[in-house]
């Protein structure tokens, strides 16, 4: 396979194209041309996968942890993404990345699950095509608790400090996440997929949504319980993650100079406005994935609430965040919603503190590093399904 599969015309997923071009002109083009675009270097991985099994995934496994030179007889493909995810873009800050997500890593541990669900995946599920190709794979409304489990193990390896250095777990995890996303492409293709309609699946415009969905999604999700970045956050948060969209062979035409919300939330708007209603797959995986997120929330010890009472608060924070999409990813009304500017009132207040207070910013990036490093430690068995794609057993 190869991701030049373009279709002959703009998929018939991209919808108000003309409204579109009047607010973002010419990145209208850049949006048909991405959508027909997949990922050819982890692409020609997969190939390569599929043709010599067991020692193509050893050389690719090896070379990520232990670095492109310990395997100098990998396959060509393979030998081709290390080379590239070895090369660090002259763009990438080393202080960022031995620090870590620091922007992240600061958020209190109930924000962020509600941000990473009501945000960050249920925005992912608002794209028809991206709902479709997920139920497509089959059960992810009954394993919803392990899918947010995999995210989350991802997402911790990556912003911990020096989680993306070369062969530490963020690193190799995204590319892991990279084949997968391959491997998807491929089987649909193989499947009958209708490119016409959908576009290449888990095309660049996929991708670029993916990564608005760890950047601009959750941290303005946030802002709706009065938790807001400074320009001096938001421009860290974002440069960080410019690294990690090269990992995940996003092109750079997408994301690179993206520094703050307002740019972010240009190319959010490119995707979004362009994209069709969300769907009854939409709806099946944000219920599952509000099921489970719930759940979890109810069970930390001395949670504050039940899973009904943070179904509730989800409830409204989505609602709030999504807007006129929020019925059609089947977010009911919550009675929550009169009191959200109460909580955002004591939640800004409480964020100034921690700005203003010398060593708190500082106290509670640690403390969110003990977090995610706690979910490592309960999730990371190695048996995540982008883990079990690349392991070469």
């Amino acid at each position: 396979m190869t991701t030049s599969n373009s279709v002959s015309s703009a998929p018939e997923r991209a919808v108000n194209l003309a409204a579109a071009r009047t607010r973002h002109g010419d990145r209208v083009d850049l949006l048909l041309r991405m959508l027909q675009t997949g990922d050819p270097l982890a692409d020609a991985v997969i190939v390569e996968f599929d043709e010599l099994g067991r020692p193509a995934r050893a050389a690719l496994q090896r070379g990520l942890v232990e670095g492109r030179a310990s395997v100098p007889d990998a396959p060509p493909a393979v030998d081709a993404l290390l080379a590239h995810t070895e090369t660090v873009p002259g763009w990438v800050s080393a202080d960022l990345l031995d620090e870590g997500d620091r922007t992240a890593l600061a958020v209190p541990p109930h924000w962020r699950g509600l941000a990473f669900a009501g945000g960050s995946l249920a925005h992912t599920y608002r794209s028809p095509a991206i709902a479709r190709l997920l139920v497509g794979t089959g059960r992810l409304t009954s394993t919803a608790p392990r899918r947010l489990a995999e995210t989350g193990l991802w997402n911790a390896s990556v912003v911990l400090p020096g989680g993306l250095r070369h062969g530490a777990p963020g690193y190799v995890q995204t590319v892991q996440v990279r084949l997968l996303h391959a491997r998807v492409r491929a089987s649909a293709m193989s499947h009958g997929w209708d490119a016409d309609r959908w576009g290449i699946p888990i095309n660049q415009a996929d991708i670029a949504r993916t990564w608005l969905d760890f950047t601009v999604v959750p941290f303005t999700f946030l802002e709706g319980v009065g938790y807001r970045l400074t320009d001096q956050e938001q421009s860290r948060l974002y440069r960080y993650w410019w690294y990690v969209g090269h990992l995940l062979g996003l092109d750079e035409e997408l994301f690179l100079g993206i520094e703050d919300h307002a740019r972010a939330g240009e190319l959010l708007d490119l995707l979004d406005s362009t994209s069709a209603a969300p769907d009854e797959n939409s709806r099946a995986l944000v219920g599952a994935l509000f099921d489970a997120a719930t759940a979890n929330l109810a069970s930390v010890p001395q949670s504050p609430m039940d899973a009904a009472g943070w179904r509730d608060l989800l409830n409204a924070l989505a609602g709030r965040y999504h807007g006129e999409a929020a019925p059609g990813l089947g977010i009911p009304e919550s009675p929550v919603t009169p009191v959200l500017p109460l909580l955002a009132a004591a939640e800004a207040k409480a964020r100034r503190y921690q700005l203003q207070v010398p060593g708190a910013v500082q106290e509670a990036v640690g403390e969110g590093a003990r977090a995610f490093r706690g979910i490592i430690a309960a999730l990371g068995d190695g048996s995540a399904a982008y883990q079990d794609h690349a392991a070469a057993r």
